[in-house]
């Protein structure tokens, strides 16, 4: 009997988890098409910002990749709580696996569209923070795109960096030119890294990671531990640059 009321007891948790995610993935969809308005504190002490708070008409665009999302992190729905005024749901994202920042998301019951959200590092510490003091009376209009993962970059980065591991739930999503390096950004599903070949290194600081290849050097950059950022590029063994230049050539003639 006791074993039959944990089973359902894990089941009843699975599906509710499973109904939390649905939520918020709608949430996170209007959001795309819909926003709301007013007066925001928008603070970043992660990379460190001077002033590290600003004050904006909007919460900042969150770096949603849905199926990338539902597969690495956990979605708990918390709440109701009072967010500048106003009955809101609070959702805790934990991720599945590493160590990557954990996320809360406040949305608001009527509008159910995004009032406040906060990261986190695995250390706990507050990396960013955005909230409305004050709120227009109803939502605008928003057109935010989410791009398409270029078919094949993650093969083509594995060709051009033999050797390294991704940190667990990360996989290349964009890749860019910039000066003489290729900047591929890692996603997630919500945290980013920009993952860098260059022909410099990179200064030390907190969140950067950079490992020498040959005449390259590589750089890894984001809101891990460094440890993480460490192992990731530890077995890097060549840095085979055309890997990505053919790539890259390949989707501009192919938009």
């Amino acid at each position: 009997m006791r074993r039959a009321l944990g089973l359902l007891g894990l089941l009843l948790a699975s599906g509710a988890g499973a109904a939390d995610l649905d939520d918020l993935l709608g949430v996170l969809a209007q959001a795309r098409t819909r926003e709301v308005r007013g007066v925001a504190q928008v603070t970043v002490n992660f990379p460190p910002r001077t002033p590290p708070t600003r004050a904006a008409n909007r919460l900042p665009t969150l770096p949603v990749r849905p199926a990338l999302l539902a597969r690495n992190f956990n979605v708990v729905r918390v709440g109701p709580e009072l967010q500048v005024g106003r009955t809101a749901t609070r959702y805790d994202l934990t991720p599945k696996a590493g160590n990557a920042a954990r996320w809360v998301v406040w949305v608001d019951q009527a509008w159910n569209l995004p009032l406040a959200f906060e990261e986190r590092g695995a250390d706990g510490a507050v990396a960013r923070r955005a909230l409305f003091t004050k709120v227009n009376p109803s939502p605008v209009k928003a057109a935010v795109k989410v791009p398409a993962v270029p078919r094949g970059l993650g093969a083509a980065v594995a060709r051009a960096l033999p050797g390294l591991r991704l940190p667990p739930g990360f996989t290349p999503v964009a890749l860019r030119p910039a000066g003489n390096r290729w900047e591929v950004t890692l996603s997630d599903g919500l945290n980013t890294l920009a993952l860098v070949t260059a022909a410099r290194d990179v200064q030390a600081a907190p969140g950067v990671a950079s490992r020498r290849v040959g005449a390259a050097f590589v750089w890894l950059t984001g809101n891990l531990p460094a440890a993480d950022l460490t192992a990731a590029l530890s077995g890097v063994r060549q840095v085979r640059p055309a890997e990505l230049g053919t790539f890259f050539a390949d989707l501009s003639s192919n938009p």
